[in-house]
């Protein structure tokens, strides 16, 4: 083993490609503590890296990067990719305001050709650079790398299908770190990786091809199997193989001299797709990674020597933990109720009611589509199906929320965690559309909590409307620490509230921006200007006589939501504008995310950035009053 450092030698995998097989071997060994200890620091994603180390020294290593195109599917696993791609000086600035992605990012490095932090995308994406790359008469390898999670999602075999028709070269690794669907990895297993994968191989079967080009088509055809079949027997992936894949593996996804060579000979391969088949270990080379997999997938700040992470003392209980608990709650009185997930059952809460009603939570994958579908089905036969997913990753099922949901008119209850801005995962993982893309859709209803006692009443009118659709929305993090009813009453459809009552302003807030209206209407207080707010509770129905109301007792009006441009501020214009409303003098500003995609940062900065804090609201009313905030402040 050489002694000298070598990770410091290599700024890019430029720098690395005269290594010997043995230093090779100590980058990894390097490069696996430079993430333990990087990931430390910040937290993150940490298991799936780790278990990639010795897959990203190898491909960096033979394939000219970033000419040949490397494609990270969902990017959990990109940090040891990072370091070695330029950005180790940066490392330790993960998920931070100004700092990395903790996702791949077009726009970061040239080394991410292809953004991703939603699953299953990277074969299609591959099909797309190979595409390209052959259309343009150039060379080159494009390289896609997919877990056994991602690879289960419908676009994946979608993607698989259609490249499996081709003879475009494109190179597919399945980083197998949980399916049971390989033999046992070992010597015997390598050696025939290795043959089937070699220039010999591939010379001896395309002699074979040539030889029965022109016999009969079933001739050819059971030549064809036989081999697909006599190889499967002993390796498995005939099932890629059916899918027009030519496959190769497993492959020890750890081992160096095993994984080198299969690369090398696949690299060399003329024509049509591959499959490499590569085992690995989550959290490999980190014993508390490894011993606990699902808690180190993505962590808070921890303790390098010891494993033990960071944990602040919450000041309340989180929306995502209310949920699962007061779901739990309703389905202990009505055992109609059934829970769906899409592979995010602690992310959603739908862990809280798997635990306590295992027989009536389904997590059916990464697969929003079929959840959607599934639920629907459950509905139209009488059940209760609440559909826990992310507001991000519903836009996947959209179409099945439209035609099997809405059409139908199915009570399916979608509880969309992540609304609005969500910190470190930044815009791919905000939940900015869905106020928009459900409020368009006929006979849904909309609500969102402000609070958690306001989202405990929320699952209680869920379960009792059985009318149609219905979808309510709630936020990241902590609530705000009130108490929740024992017995959370069922909403009135498409009624607000009132909070705070005052007679020139009116702030109507929609979702937990609540808090920073009733902030607002205390510094208007201060500078003289008397401010009601509302929360609206319902996007749809619209409270009308409430805003109404709202309008006509008021100068000027304000909408406050954590959503994108055509949301709940757009129907309160419809509605005002039907009324007539908008033609006595009001004064009306919505406020929106703007029409950006915010970068990772604190919620609270980019809360900031979005122009929907308190501070922000207070200076809304002064530009629709025409008056400067600033000479007010003087004056008061």
């Amino acid at each position: 083993m050489v002694d000298t450092p070598l990770l410091d030698t290599v700024k890019y995998p430029a720098d690395m490609r005269n290594f010997s097989r043995e230093q090779l071997k100590q980058l990894a060994d390097e490069l696996r503590s430079e993430v333990i200890d990087a990931v430390s620091v910040t937290g993150g994603h940490l298991g799936a890296g780790l278990g990639v180390v010795e897959l990203t020294v190898a491909i960096h290593y033979l394939f000219n990067t970033p000419d040949d195109k490397l494609i990270w599917d969902v990017g959990h696993q990109c940090y040891p990719h990072k370091v070695l791609t330029g950005r180790r000086d940066r490392i330790r600035t993960l998920r931070k305001g100004g700092g990395l992605s903790g996702f791949t990012k077009r726009a970061e490095s040239e080394y991410d050709p292809f953004g991703a932090a939603h699953s299953s995308t990277s074969i299609s994406a591959g099909m797309g650079f190979a595409t390209a790359r052959d259309l343009a008469g150039k060379g080159g390898h494009v390289i896609s790398v997919i877990g056994d999670g991602s690879i289960t999602a419908g676009m994946a075999y979608e993607a698989m299908n259609n490249a499996g028709a081709t003879d475009s070269r494109q190179i597919v690794i399945l980083n197998d770190n949980d399916m049971s669907i390989a033999p046992p990895v070992g010597a015997m297993s390598h050696l025939l990786s290795r043959t089937i994968s070699s220039g010999g191989y591939q010379t001896l079967r395309s002699a074979a091809k040539s030889a029965i080009a022109n016999a009969p088509r079933p001739i050819k055809s059971t030549a064809r199997k036989a081999e697909e079949y006599t190889r499967g027997m002993f390796m498995g992936g005939t099932w890629f193989e059916e899918l027009g894949f030519y496959y190769v593996g497993p492959v020890d996804g750890h081992d160096l001299d095993a994984l080198i060579p299969v690369l090398e000979n696949v690299k060399k391969m003329k024509e049509g797709p591959v499959l490499i088949h590569v085992v690995t270990q989550k959290g490999k080379g980190y014993a508390p990674a490894e011993a606990s997999a699902d808690k180190y997938h993505g962590v808070s700040k921890f303790n390098v020597v010891t494993g033990e992470q960071s944990k602040s003392i919450p000041n309340a209980p989180s929306y995502t933990s209310v949920f699962g608990q007061q779901l739990v709650k309703q389905a202990e009185k009505d055992d109609k109720i059934v829970g769906i997930t899409a592979a995010m059952p602690g992310g959603t809460g739908m862990n809280i009611f798997g635990k306590a009603f295992p027989d009536r939570m389904f997590d059916v994958g990464i697969a929003e589509q079929h959840a959607v579908t599934f639920a629907a089905g459950l509905a139209a036969d009488g059940f209760k199906p609440f559909c826990a997913i992310y507001s991000t990753f519903l836009q996947r099922g959209y179409d099945q929320v439209v035609h099997d949901v809405c059409i139908q008119n199915l009570p399916v209850r979608f509880a969309m965690d992540r609304a609005g801005l969500v910190g470190a995962d930044g815009p791919t993982h905000a939940g900015a559309f869905d106020i928009a893309y459900l409020g368009c859709l006929p006979n849904m209803v909309l609500m969102a909590a402000a609070d958690e006692a306001d989202l405990a009443r929320m699952v209680a009118t869920s379960v009792a409307y059985n009318e149609g659709p219905m979808g309510f929305r709630y936020a990241r993090g902590e609530a705000t620490g009130i108490e929740i009813p024992e017995t959370p009453e069922v909403l009135d459809i498409g009624k607000g509230r009132i909070l705070r009552e005052g007679t020139r302003i009116a702030l109507l807030s929609y979702g937990t921006r609540l808090g920073e209206a009733m902030q607002a209407a205390q510094q208007l207080e201060t500078l003289g200007l008397s401010a009601t707010v509302a929360d609206a509770r319902f996007a749809k129905p619209l409270d009308t006589e409430l805003v109404n109301r709202l309008a006509d007792e008021h100068e000027v009006l304000i909408t406050i939501e954590e959503g994108s441009v055509g949301g709940f501020g757009a129907f309160v214009l419809h509605a005002l504008a039907d009324a007539g409303r908008l033609d006595n003098g009001l004064k009306i500003r919505t406020m929106t995310l703007p029409d950006t995609f915010i970068d990772h940062d604190t919620p609270a900065k980019m809360y900031e950035q979005a122009g929907l804090d308190a501070d922000a609201i207070v200076e809304t009313v002064f530009k629709a009053l025409g008056q400067s905030l600033s000479s007010s402040v003087s004056l008061a």
